[in-house]
């Protein structure tokens, strides 16, 4: 993979550009102009191990990294044709409202207000996750109802300060809030004891315990306190481009279903094993050209980024660090929430 310098957006122009903006503010033929520019610009994490994270040779990987590269190899036939912004929870949505990047993929939770009244449209849901705990050991808890009076770290901004009141409310409990602008800073603040637990959606939660100085002193309680789905997000008001990255993930999941793969996936495109196979991957009708891209868009993926399971197993489940398990990200053949559309 060629490796991609990441680089960062100021927000205080981004947030002066977008008052002038509005949320209403329509970005039509993203498609055309990514083909144009000749490269994928998309919004990461500024830095979340399994997510969007650069490694040791200063190349990005994660399960949102792989997501932008699989976009890139729909469009171009190369995964490798895509620049990566690391924005933080504050400069992402303002990012991609304003047009400094074509796609935002950095587990960010699809909800109402996001959906309807910030010019942004969700493509669809690549992790199910939910708001967790995590908490010392030594603090003797084992559950979150035992938290009245805790103090608690977490990120500004977010989903997650609205979760957090909502549950301590509910439950009749006090807390002390203690706000930080970056996942690492929250990480940071629980590792020095600045407070005594530590919420985020649990896929970070486990990320961030790879980041203490002694993992084995944290536990990440059962609870989880909200659904979270997470996936990428395009501007309103560009129908096609919207489709275009709903179907990339469609195809992954497609693909998986099918046990189509990324080593596999010559032979199966030379002998297709179903009608439903030839359509995706492009050996029968024109899917691909009805948006805009080669009817070898499928093959592309699958071919340079792998299935929906290969991207989850590498970077988030049991073959990676986090060893998280499917769960709700499963297939829902096999009891999972995953459903690609069919091509058809």
């Amino acid at each position: 993979m060629t490796t991609k310098k990441p680089w960062t957006w100021a927000s205080a122009a981004g947030l002066a550009l977008l008052a002038t903006l509005g949320p209403s503010t329509s970005f039509a033929a993203t498609l055309d102009d990514v083909k144009s520019r000749g490269q994928l610009r998309c919004g990461v994490s500024d830095g979340l191990a399994g997510f969007s994270s650069p490694n040791a040779q200063g190349q990005w990987q994660g399960i949102d990294v792989d997501f932008c590269r699989a976009v890139a190899a729909a469009v171009f036939g190369d995964p490798d044709k895509v620049s990566f912004a690391a924005l933080t929870a504050k400069e992402r949505f303002t990012a991609l409202q304003s047009g400094e990047v074509d796609l935002l993929s950095r587990n960010s939770t699809w909800t109402a207000s996001r959906d309807n009244a910030m010019g942004l449209t969700f493509a669809g849901v690549t992790f199910y996750d939910g708001q967790g705990m995590m908490v010392r050991k030594d603090l003797g808890v084992s559950s979150a109802k035992e938290l009245d009076g805790a103090s608690v770290c977490v990120i500004s901004g977010t989903t997650t300060e609205l979760n957090l009141a909502d549950y301590f409310r509910a439950n009749d409990m006090d807390y002390n809030g203690v706000s930080f602008d970056e996942t690492d800073q929250s990480a940071a603040g629980f590792d020095s004891g600045r407070c005594d637990v530590l919420t985020s959606d649990s896929s970070q939660l486990a990320a961030l315990r790879l980041q203490l100085a002694d993992p084995e002193s944290a536990v990440i309680l059962p609870e989880r306190i909200s659904k979270e789905p997470l996936g990428p997000a395009v501007r309103q008001g560009d129908e096609q481009w919207m489709k275009v990255v709903r179907w990339t993930l469609y195809a992954m999941l497609n693909a998986e279903e099918s046990g189509i793969n990324s080593d596999n996936i010559d032979e199966m495109r030379d002998s297709p094993k179903t009608p439903d196979d030839a359509r995706l991957l492009g050996r029968d009708g024109n899917f691909g050209e009805q948006m805009g891209l080669s009817n070898d868009w499928a093959y592309n993926i699958i071919k340079g980024v792998g299935n929906y399971g290969e991207i989850f197993e590498r970077n988030v489940g049991m073959d990676s660090p986090l060893t998280l398990e499917r769960g709700e990200n499963a297939l829902w053949n096999d009891g999972g929430l995953q459903y690609g559309m069919p091509v058809r």
